[in-house]
């Protein structure tokens, strides 16, 4: 049975089945292991983990230690409860008009970005001004149909991670700095921020930043030094504001005091680092890297709302959770009447009601023509509620490829 504990309570005999830690690059050869010496818990609590979970089929139990199913059923209960605070920003456009400059948009900052990291590894001077362009386009988009940003920021290409992530990033943020409602300039200090906040990786060395498996602990700290570099590299850039610099400095600190590169804690970090924490993290686990699989966007939001309690500041993971949606674009769900779509946009009257691209019909397997439902237009005789989220792989289900269907 896997339980989750504390990590004071973690002892020698115990088998830890999930660190818990899936934004860290940690120097454990494996992620599933006897608990064998104290030397082994000190290490797991250097890393910063809070909690954890165990196996104790395979290890020693702690009796009064929740089950995993029982975790799972109270995150779901408390993204139901955010879902419930409904709070909808309008898309004045449609998704299917604001598409092609979206792509544009996206294109662009990933040239930019490609462009700028390359400049950086050459030891190049680094200008702002086509930043400052693809971001302000950028925040246009957002502001006029984030969906159509939000749905290309789910198709991904392994090999390209490290521009892909910094262009979600900064999609995300530029959304999530919306959803806040703060100061356009703001918003587009926050975005160019996002968008450079990964460029101290160029002066981590190809192997480490791409090595297919775990770090060792000497390859761990160069991979952690990438966020001061990051910041050095940026603070030198005339004109280069506090608030974008906050986002790039910042996004590896934690809420509890545990991350890097200055171990800041709680409102010692800047709004803007601590917004950059979360987004930094959640793309990063729903994204598919060479030694492991990304997790689902859904349970991606479960894992914020755990790690909320210690790691991240809890109010601003609920704010985020709002932006998004707790069915974020890109998700696959199963509906009332049994039949299984892809999130498409945001509901335009709740959270809890998207629009979805209807697929297939779970109950014989078998594809559907495609139909986009608004599931706030409830159809007489035919119920359309989200019962929950599904695993694409289960139903060989390519969301991303359903997202680059013609609206």
């Amino acid at each position: 049975m896997i339980k989750k504990i504390d990590v004071a309570d973690l002892r020698v005999g115990m088998y830890v089945h999930d660190l818990n830690c899936g934004w860290l690059d940690h120097s454990f050869l494996r992620s599933r292991f006897q608990i064998k010496s104290e030397s082994n818990i000190d290490r797991i609590r250097r890393l910063g983990v809070q909690e954890l979970y165990i196996d104790t089929d395979r290890g020693d139990d702690l009796s009064e230690a929740p089950t995993e199913g029982e975790v799972v059923e109270r995150l779901e209960q408390e993204l139901v409860e955010v879902g419930e605070q409904e709070h909808v920003l309008p898309q004045p456009v449609s998704l299917a008009e604001e598409r092609v400059q979206a792509r544009r948009i996206h294109n662009e900052a990933l040239q930019v970005i490609n462009g700028l990291m390359r400049d950086a590894r050459l030891g190049l001077p680094i200008t702002l001004e086509q930043v400052r362009n693809t971001i302000g386009e950028m925040v246009g988009s957002i502001f006029r149909n984030q969906n159509a940003l939000m749905a290309l920021a789910r198709i991904r290409h392994t090999d390209r991670y490290t521009f892909e992530h910094s262009v979600n990033v900064s999609v995300l943020m530029v959304s999530f700095a919306r959803e806040l409602n703060l100061e356009p300039g703001v918003i587009e200090e926050i975005g160019i921020g996002a968008l450079l906040h990964d460029i101290g990786k160029t002066q981590v060395p190809d192997a480490i930043l791409n090595k297919p498996g775990r770090l060792s602990d000497e390859e761990f700290a160069i991979m952690r030094s990438h966020a001061a570099h990051s910041r050095d590299i940026l603070a030198a850039i005339p004109g280069f504001s506090p608030t974008a610099l906050a986002v790039a400095a910042e996004h590896h600190e934690r809420f509890d005091a545990t991350g890097y590169p200055d171990g800041k804690g709680g409102e010692s970090i800047s709004l803007y680092g601590r917004m950059a924490a979360i987004v930094d993290v959640y793309d990063a686990i729903t994204s598919d890297r060479v030694y492991h699989k990304g997790m689902e966007p859904h349970q991606a939001l479960r894992k914020l709302l755990e790690w909320g309690r210690f790691h991240f500041d809890p109010q601003l993971v609920r704010q985020f959770i709002r932006c998004v949606g707790i069915y974020p674009v890109g998700s696959l769900v199963r509906l009332e009447s049994n039949r299984l779509g892809v999130v498409l946009e945001n509901g335009r009257e709740g959270l809890m009601e998207p629009i979805v691209r209807v697929v297939m019909d779970a109950r014989w397997r078998r594809f559907l023509p495609v139909e986009d439902v608004d599931l706030s237009r409830r159809v007489r005789g035919r119920p359309d509620q989200i019962l929950g989220a599904e695993a694409p792989e289960q139903w060989g289900i390519d969301c991303e490829e359903v997202l680059r269907l013609p609206c």
